[in-house]
C-alpha cells in the first residue's frame, strides 16, 4: 500500500501542477491536487517505518476521503450548470477518479490485512 500511495502522491501532484500550468496561473486553487499528492508521498515515506505504517496508511486513506468529499463537492455542482469542459472542472473530476479508487484499494487493502490476521 506504500508504493500505491506514493503513485497517487506523484499523480495528483503532476495533476495539480498540469491544472495550474492549463488555467493559465490565475489560482493558486489549481494546485490543491498537489497538495494532496506532497500529504501521500509524506505519509508513504513515513510508512517505511514498519511500525508507523499501518497508522500512515490509515491516515492516508482518511486523506484521501476527506479529499474526495471536497473535490465532489465542487465538482458535482460545476457538472451540473454545464461547466465540464472547464479545465479546472476537469481536474476536479480526474482528481475525484483519482481518489476514489484509491480509497477503495486501500479499504480492500485494509479488509484483507484484517482477515489474514485472524487468520
Amino acid at each position: 500500500m506504500p508504493s500505491t500511495t506514493r503513485l497517487v502522491g506523484i499523480i495528483l501532484m503532476l495533476l495539480g501542477i498540469g491544472s495550474y500550468v492549463l488555467t493559465g496561473r490565475t489560482s493558486v486553487t489549481a494546485l490543491i491536487p498537489a497538495f494532496f499528492g506532497i500529504a501521500f508521498v509524506g505519509l508513504a515515506y513515513i510508512a517505511r517505518n514498519e511500525a508507523a505504517r499501518r497508522h500512515a496508511m490509515h491516515v492516508a486513506v482518511a486523506v484521501g476521503l476527506v479529499g474526495l468529499l471536497g473535490v465532489l463537492g465542487r465538482a458535482i455542482p460545476a457538472i451540473a450548470a454545464g461547466e465540464i469542459t472547464r479545465p479546472a472542472v476537469l481536474a476536479q473530476v480526474v482528481t475525484a477518479l483519482v481518489l476514489a479508487a484509491y480509497v477503495a484499494t486501500g479499504v480492500q487493502s485494509f479488509v484483507a490485512a484484517r482477515r489474514a490476521r485472524k487468520g
